[in-house]
């Protein structure tokens, strides 16, 4: 099957993951939903009609053809919900990317993994417990899976490598990209011992709203999620939240009551997290090693939310402007005075962690 649509799917402004994957099982495929005449798909309610001139958008497929051409110049391989090579775990998750864009050895997604993540500015005690957290998961033969930024990802990935084992990052960006730029000889290892991963098309910038959509993925991609060292409004929270969204286990390394660094794993705790102190625990807690599968989560289940203290500016206006009753994107664009192309993005990232639905006609309501 071509991926060609699937592309040219992904690419369309407004749609995202969530109706994607709703398109895709009504009609059965990516080139299916081409094929379905505008008229049929407004009268359907499944997308907003704004969408449809983006859908219909002739050079959508030129694009698309661009795109892979790009990243087989690049050596990067493409992956869909339709391949069969597509992440195990990911395809589990709700609103799994359509399309993901692939560095590296695509054979690690078969192999049980964990997620590390935390701060950017970790102390010499959350240095030296990942550190040593990760080694242990090494040698218990589990894929590490992180962000590729500064701080406790880079440390995950770096010592992962080290001891030889298998790592893989998760991009905020195109992947003909390497953020931070001072990590591209780091992720030029991970591909050797892994693999590099985005969901975004080829020269997707490194914007602020693609980082909690990633975030997903990095949990995703992971049996259990563990936390080392994040402040009240760390970003790694965002990705424990997802991991409960998506029934895995979350951990949270304790660390000492006076650091402010520790807030963001204590509050976890408190939530129910369970505390880890090695890799060993993580491990034994996790428990895969026979399964060749994880347990299939309750992704057709009740969405758990995101703290409301975890949005950003934008998307707390935007969340503020929202109520029960069901109101339009054009609407919404004039209660907050933030473009609709702006809005698209937003809407996305708040409907991933729970704090908005999408109604048919194009609507969007509070939960």
């Amino acid at each position: 099957m071509s991926d060609i649509e699937w592309i040219a799917l992904n690419s369309v402004k407004g749609l995202g993951p969530v109706r994607i994957k709703r398109l895709v099982d009504h009609y059965g495929s990516a080139a299916e939903v081409f094929k379905c005449p505008a008229a049929e798909l407004i009268r359907s309610g499944m997308i907003p009609e704004m969408c449809i001139a983006f859908l219909f958008d002739k050079t959508l497929f030129t694009e698309a053809e661009r795109q892979r051409a790009w990243a087989e110049k690049e050596g990067v391989g493409i992956l869909t919900l339709a391949s069969e090579k597509y992440p195990p775990y990911l395809k589990e998750i709700f609103a799994p990317p359509p399309v993901i864009f692939v560095r590296g050895d695509i054979s690690v997604f078969s192999l049980h993994a964990v997620a590390m993540v935390g701060t950017r500015n970790p102390t010499i005690y959350g240095k030296n417990i990942a550190r040593s957290i990760t080694r242990e998961l090494v040698e218990h033969g589990l894929v590490v899976v992180s962000g590729l930024a500064l701080g406790i990802d880079t440390i995950a990935h770096q010592t992962c490598i080290e001891q030889n084992g298998r790592t893989v990052a998760v991009l905020g960006c195109g992947i003909d990209r390497t953020y931070p730029a001072s990590n591209a000889p780091l992720s030029k290892k991970i591909c050797e011992r892994g693999a590099v991963v985005s969901e975004f098309p080829m020269g997707t910038p490194p914007e602020a709203f693609n980082f909690p959509r990633r975030n997903r993925i990095i949990s995703g991609l992971s049996a259990g999620v563990c936390i080392v060292e994040g402040g009240e409004k760390s970003g790694s929270l965002i990705t424990a939240h997802y991991a409960l969204q998506q029934g895995r286990d979350v951990f949270a390394v304790p660390g000492p009551v006076t650091s402010p660094l520790s807030t963001g794993t204590f509050n976890l705790i408190k939530e129910g997290a369970i505390p880890a102190r090695s890799g060993h625990e993580i491990a034994e807690a996790l428990s895969l090693i026979e399964h060749p599968h994880l347990k299939s989560a309750a992704s057709s289940g009740p969405v758990i939310s995101a703290p409301l203290s975890l949005l950003s500016e934008t998307e707390q206006t935007v969340y503020n402007a929202l109520s029960a009753t069901p109101c339009r994107i054009d609407e919404l664009s004039t209660s907050t005075g933030r473009p609709v192309m702006q809005l698209f993005d937003v809407l996305l990232n708040l409907e991933l962690k729970g704090l908005v639905r999408q109604m048919s006609g194009g609507l969007y309501a509070r939960p």
